[in-house]
């Protein structure tokens, strides 16, 4: 096919991206090429973003695929209103096939031609981020403002991200070399050999309904960058966000002469699963998937013909010693609660406190009064409603409400949850976090600061000691995972003890956050998200490991 978009025009546009990309992840530096600020996209894209958002809603979302039998569609945004867009639902039987077609060319291609057209189709949805923003918003409940940052420029980072780490695993082997071993006083033997990145065949990657875009992008952009293509099977309920991306990625590969159908979209019709049909059929290599432990554990042992990389659940811990800026630690904690009502893989939920309470700049605290001033910072931050709106959404499901009511009933309840009026969307269900107050002193096998509880619901744990809070957190974390671990120290030893234990359990720890950085927050191109070295997921974003296996090397030695 007729390539509109040339290697010489994509290299011109973007191989200095490629090149500052690859310098940020080996330097672990500062950099993102797409703004976070709403302004930086020009005065009239805030209303040409929600106009286009608005002109999807209740069409017919064709993508012209193989294989379309029908349409479906039914999401429902948690601010209230129906999209109403209907899409493709596909025979994988005549879609999967088609995808396969195109493997040989895209893979012919070479890392570099492949990383050129991601970051093309990059930068064509960074163009669109006030759209995205809103279709990630009226899917997932977030905010609008961080539905804009974290739906848009945080994930088109994550996605970058990982075709930086395609780039970088996939060239450490040159094209070709020329082999001579001596032999004496005969004639050398000599070979020609060329080395060649092979893809695994068709990735399918399961999206997730709160964090479609910043969850999918890594997986979908590192799997695509490595020459295989992609399946994407979105949540049932943030499906627009991803067909969006997969609309994107279409046109951009044709343009460049490439098959459109190295990207193609796979929704479900009500209650069909259609994740588990797809995930153990032969042609699927590679599996992503974001979500609940029962799901990816069932991936793990059943999709045996793929590469399976997971993140799940976990129990996301802070320890809290002592410190030296007690009001700020209460901010940060607090605003870290309340971000997105909790609905974050890396939102705390057990806060280890000593009974006996903690050293800070403002005296000695009791644990009640700590847990006491913690839930009074979350009230103030959460005071005002309009606040509150911006910094917690909605909540996702119902699932969500129905943990949040029942978490009251677990303990003593340091800080209810109330009832947030949005006046743009009445219908949006928005609720406050809850406090629980709960003693780790007596032992019980069933507590609930064991399992994950999944929404704005934190757990305040009485502990006899730091050392005991270690014993918890080196538990919970060996037992149940954590994408993040939190904790607050002045002492060079308890800092050292801490720092050890997530070492050797393979957690990401921040320490003494007071400012505006925040636990439940990673900046692409330096943080990694999740290890792979913990129950919460077998695989970080973004390293080596979480591209190289991707593709294989295949050599082929020619005599002369």
């Amino acid at each position: 096919m007729a390539a509109e978009l040339t290697v010489p025009q994509l290299s011109e546009k973007h191989r200095t991206t490629l090149d500052q990309a690859l310098d940020a992840i080996r330097s672990r530096a500062y950099w993102s090429p797409h703004p976070e600020h709403p302004k930086a996209y020009g005065e009239s894209a805030p209303a040409d973003g929600l106009a286009a958002f608005e002109a999807v809603r209740g069409t017919r979302f064709d993508l012209g695929q193989p294989g379309t039998d029908g349409w479906t569609g039914g999401e429902v945004s948690p601010f209230g209103p129906e999209l109403g867009v209907e899409y493709p639902h596909v025979d994988p039987d005549v879609l999967l096939p088609a995808m396969k077609a195109g493997i040989a060319a895209w893979r012919d291609a070479g890392p570099e031609t492949r990383a050129l057209v991601c970051i093309e189709i990059l930068a064509r949805i960074s163009a669109r981020t006030h759209e995205f923003a809103h279709a990630v918003m009226h899917t997932s409940g977030q905010a609008f403002m961080m539905a804009f940052q974290a739906g848009g420029p945080h994930a088109q980072d994550r996605g970058l991200e990982a075709v930086a780490y395609a780039y970088e695993e996939q060239t450490r082997v040159p094209g070709q070399a020329a082999w001579s071993k001596p032999q004496g006083k005969k004639d050398p033997l000599e070979l020609g050999k060329t080395f060649t990145a092979v893809p695994r065949g068709i990735a399918l990657m399961i999206g997730c309904n709160t964090f479609p875009t910043w969850n999918g992008y890594p997986g979908l952009f590192a799997s695509l960058a490595t020459g295989n293509a992609v399946l994407v099977k979105p949540h049932p309920r943030a499906v627009l966000p991803l067909a969006l991306t997969v609309k994107v990625a279409r046109e951009v590969l044709a343009e460049a002469g490439f098959d459109p159908n190295l990207v193609a979209l796979a929704v479900e019709r009500p209650g069909e699963g259609i994740a588990k049909t797809l995930a153990v059929r032969p042609e699927i290599k590679l599996v992503d998937y974001t979500g609940s432990t029962e799901f990816g554990d069932w991936l793990e042992t059943n999709a045996r013909q793929a590469q399976v990389y997971t993140e799940k659940a976990g129990v996301n811990t802070v320890v809290v010693d002592s410190t030296d800026d007690y009001k700020g630690m209460l901010s940060n904690l607090a605003f870290s609660l309340s971000l997105y009502s909790g609905q974050m893989c890396t939102t705390p939920q057990n806060l280890l406190i000593p009974r006996d309470g903690i050293e800070t700049d403002a005296g000695h605290k009791s644990y009640d009064e700590v847990v006491a001033d913690l839930a009074a910072s979350v009230g103030g931050l959460l005071g005002d409603d309009t606040r509150a709106n911006a910094l917690l959404g909605a909540l996702v499901n119902p699932d969500v409400k129905a943990r949040l009511e029942a978490a009251a009933g677990l303990g003593e309840v340091a800080l209810a949850s109330r009832e947030v009026v949005n006046p743009e969307f009445p219908d949006a269900v928005v609720r406050t976090p809850v406090i629980v107050k709960l003693d780790a002193g007596k032992p019980d096998p069933e507590a609930a600061y064991l399992s994950e509880c999944f929404g704005p619901v934190s757990f305040a744990v009485a502990v006899d000691s730091t050392a005991d809070a270690l014993d918890l957190l080196r538990r919970t974390v060996r037992e149940k995972g954590a994408m993040t671990v939190g904790a607050y120290t002045t002492s060079g030893d308890t800092e050292r003890a801490i720092e050890e234990v997530c070492l050797e359990e393979s957690a990401q720890l921040s320490l003494n956050l007071t400012g505006g950085v925040f636990v439940n927050q990673t900046a692409a191109f330096s943080d990694f998200h999740g290890s792979g070295g913990n129950p919460a997921a077998n695989a970080a974003l973004c390293d080596g490991a979480f591209v190289a296996n991707r593709f294989r090397v295949v050599e082929v030695r020619r005599q002369g």
